[in-house]
């Protein structure tokens, strides 16, 4: 089944923060729809204050992140990308590792076309 038709909703009363699955920084998330059948998705990720990871990390499939508020900086890069900023990344581009000193809320897409 392909993602939910969903009209607007309150995600703070729909979802619940989860903790992202694997992850040792206590970031989390809310996954908003789901494709089971490609793996694609739509989430909200936060990430707490003082949070610092230490992969570079790199995918298999499309990803696009919108920062909501707070900011992150990258560490390889030295740069700070703050609310407002958008990525988009095809699979294999590099990114990270990231500090985020004051917390930091994203909205994400991932799917694999």
């Amino acid at each position: 089944m392909p993602k939910p038709e969903i009209e607007f909703i309150d995600c703070d009363l729909k979802y619940e923060w989860r903790p992202v699955e694997g992850d040792k920084y206590g970031i989390m998330e809310k996954i908003l729809s789901h494709d089971p059948e490609t793996g694609d998705y739509t989430r909200l990720l936060k990430f707490p204050p003082g949070t610092e990871t230490e992969e570079t990390l790199v995918h298999d499939f499309w990803e696009e992140v919108w920062i909501v508020e707070g900011s992150l900086y990258d560490i390889a890069k030295e740069q700070t990308f703050l609310a407002g900023y958008y990525a988009c990344r095809p699979p294999g581009m590099i990114h990270g590792p990231y500090r985020i000193p004051y917390g930091c809320v994203t909205f994400e897409q991932r799917y694999y076309k």
